[in-house]
């Protein structure tokens, strides 16, 4: 708090002062770089919110998770291991390049074959070849039925790159979407301006995505008006501060992605179920929403959103209980010592203020059970390739956007699913759970698909290989000369697409 009272103090002597600045160009605040814009391989919420706006998806799914077209304008499935798209015509890429099924199957079979190395490979594992069949009709031919696909082919989990694209892509990334790439400089900024696209033309002219990791500083360049728009990078303390800014807008919705905290499962100690337990009882999850969030978040049991037709509430709940916390402590063998300390762990954050502001407040209260919790913040592409590699005891982050499907069960807890194959990059590993997975992906019968799912989340909140800890609202602060903004409830940036910069 006193670190908002500071700012509060500094917006008051930055007075009206307006930066000088390219007025076709909106600037928006990030707190990381992307760590890899090809759509094959980049995973963390900067590279796949820019991939957003720079490649399509064969699909795309509107508010209510329904399929609707995108770069194939119909689909059909004659059987269960079939699946045709017809692409639409006249689409190009940004550099010219017609748009044509090879590319489609390219931009598969280069992950599946290892050429370019990518966890969304094993999201693709159903498919046995691509066919090319004509320049606008493409092919999958499945081992086995596949309810996953389409989404794992839409916009935002995927984009289609040219054919020929190799591992070096990442350093110009050539797309169809409504902006194209200019430059990256890893630390400092991203830059895409608008193209003529075969779906919209953004009235935006330019867009620089400026890293500032410090949420202090993200506010002062927001009030000085050298930058227009930040996007659920800023911590809910700031949000009153900044909200008495005549020149600032904020925009808030519900939002469906969700803060989770997960274990690493090859660790002697959080191997134990009771003291993954533990943890949970441990943390007072709504003292930290109502306190540290603002208010702006709501407490999730699932990885799914609330109303999702999947999602269950029937799960093992762990309120706040720090004496049930300590008693199963007790009864893994893990008694404080002389100090009052019966082991310590490290948490790996990164630099972002949010999420340090987070780690120090459970630092705190896993000390109230005798948890020694150690911090150790690193730069997002330091902290983010840690994590991938499976090279921590603990850390938090946020799903966005791909919780709102049920493969994200299997995407991040399946045996098969091992970072880099995936995202169980604690070696969660249960057989029941991966028969479920199986079971569910391959019926076409939605009820039992379903069932499935209720029983695989209640595995989970059973085993707690991670914490489903709140759904964080989804928050944009902006400019007020920047009109048309909308908070989407993925916290996606596709609202540059319709909104305008007035000068």
């Amino acid at each position: 708090m006193r670190k908002w009272l500071a700012l509060a103090a500094l917006l008051m002597l930055a007075g009206c002062r307006t930066a000088q600045r390219d007025p076709r160009t909106v600037v928006f605040l990030i707190d990381s770089s992307p760590a890899n814009l090809d759509p094959r391989i980049g995973t963390d919420g900067q590279s796949e919110h820019i991939d957003e706006l720079l490649f399509d998806g064969l699909v795309e799914r509107d508010a209510n998770f329904h399929f609707t077209p995108a770069l194939a304008e119909s689909w059909e499935e004659p059987d269960p291991h079939t699946l045709v798209f017809h692409l639409r015509k006249g689409v190009r890429f940004h550099d010219g390049r017609a748009l044509t099924a090879r590319d489609v199957a390219w931009t598969i079979d280069s992950m599946r074959s290892g050429a370019v190395i990518s966890p969304k490979a094993a999201a693709y594992a159903s498919v046995e070849f691509v066919e090319a069949r004509d320049p606008f009709t493409v092919v999958f031919h499945l081992r086995q039925p596949d309810n996953f696909l389409l989404t794992n082919l839409s916009t935002g989990a995927i984009g289609i790159v040219p054919e020929g694209s190799g591992r070096e892509f990442w350093q110009h990334p050539v797309g169809t979407g409504p902006f194209r790439f200019v430059r990256q400089q890893m630390d400092q900024d991203v830059v895409i301006e608008r193209t003529a696209s075969w779906h919209v033309e953004p009235k935006i002219e330019r867009v620089r995505f400026a890293v500032v990791p410090d949420a202090i500083t993200e506010s002062l360049e927001l009030e000085k008006g050298s930058a227009d728009v930040a996007s659920n990078t800023l911590p809910m303390d700031a949000l009153p501060v900044l909200a008495q800014r005549a020149e600032l807008q904020i925009e808030d919705t519900p939002g469906t992605p969700i803060q989770y905290l997960a274990f690493n499962m090859r660790d002697p100690l959080l191997s134990h179920v009771r003291v993954r337990q533990a943890i949970a009882y441990a943390m007072n999850r709504q003292l930290i929403i109502d306190t540290l969030l603002r208010g702006h978040a709501r407490m999730a049991e699932s990885l799914l959103p609330p109303t999702h037709w999947a999602w269950t509430g029937d799960v093992a709940h762990y309120a706040y209980d720090p004496t049930q916390a300590e008693k199963l402590l007790d009864e893994a063998g893990y008694r404080r010592g002389k100090d009052g300390v019966r082991f310590h762990l490290s948490m790996k954050t990164s630099t972002a203020e949010d999420v340090r502001l987070l780690a120090a407040v459970l630092q705190q209260q896993l000390a109230l059970v005798g948890i020694a919790l150690d911090l150790r913040s690193y730069e997002f592409a330091t902290f983010y390739a840690d994590v991938m590699r499976g090279a921590f005891q603990m850390y938090s982050l946020r799903w966005v956007g791909g919780n709102e499907q049920p493969d994200i069960f299997s995407y991040a807890f399946a045996t098969s699913r091992f970072s880099p194959r995936g995202a169980n990059r604690g070696h969660y590993s249960n057989a029941q759970l991966d028969a479920l997975l199986d079971d569910a992906a391959a019926s076409s019968d939605l009820q039992k698909r379903r069932t499935d799912y209720v029983q695989a989340q209640q595995i989970l909140a059973r085993d707690l290989p991670a914490i489903n800890m709140w759904y964080l609202d989804s928050v944009v602060v902006h400019n007020r000369r920047l009109t048309h903004v909308s908070a989407t409830p993925s916290g996606s940036y596709t609202f540059l697409e319709g909104a305008e910069l007035q000068r």
